[in-house]
């Protein structure tokens, strides 16, 4: 979607929560890899591949002079035999450890290898985002979440649009102010309780 398109959509918005929910969400994404130089995972559900918002922060990473923001897309049935940068699989989920930023697209339940995977992932020190229907395990597990009800307005793919084109937008606002008391005392939880940073 061009950034026409993304300015009409947003003009047709106007006036409901999406525009500013989409920014937001798209400046933690931003400011997470940013703050660690890249390290973006984006997975999906055994049903849903998100290789279109894959497709459209590669583009935004590109236009934008981001790098960080190009994603590995990690997928549920990767095979050996497929090429390089399709051939990532679920365990590079458990794998992901501080510094690296996991975007879990859900449009409905994650189910538990995922859902298990993502924990690994939050419980050594990675940054978790959340796009999807809102289960109440995967926010959990979140950082940092957006929620897209299926009575919402626009769908799931049209708001993966809003997000990968704020996420590439130069001038972003803050992702929040003044933190929640509950995402102090998560963070200070993870940082207590992640594993001392590997030195080689």
């Amino acid at each position: 979607m061009d950034a026409v398109r993304v300015a009409l959509l947003r003009d047709v918005l106007s006036g409901t929560e999406w525009p500013a929910a989409t920014r937001r969400f798209a400046g933690a994404l931003r400011g997470s890899v940013a703050s660690y130089g890249g390290g973006l995972l984006l997975v999906g559900t055994a049903e849903y591949e998100p290789w279109h918002l894959a497709a459209h922060l590669v583009d935004e990473a590109a236009w934008s002079g981001t790098p960080e923001l190009a994603p590995t897309l990690v997928r549920h049935r990767a095979l050996p035999s497929d090429p390089p940068h399709l051939a990532v699989g679920l365990d590079r989920v458990a794998a992901a450890r501080r510094g690296e930023t996991l975007l879990v697209v859900s449009p409905a339940a994650p189910g538990e290898a995922l859902l298990e995977r993502v924990h690994d992932a939050r419980r050594a020190g990675a940054t978790v985002l959340a796009l999807g229907s809102g289960d109440r395990d995967l926010g959990t597990a979140a950082h940092e979440s957006l929620t897209v009800p299926p009575d919402a307005g626009p769908d799931l793919d049209t708001v993966q649009h809003l997000v990968s084109a704020a996420a590439g937008e130069n001038s972003l606002p803050a992702p929040r102010g003044r933190r929640r008391l509950r995402d102090r005392l998560s963070r200070l939880a993870d940082q207590l309780t992640s594993p001392p940073p590997t030195r080689w």
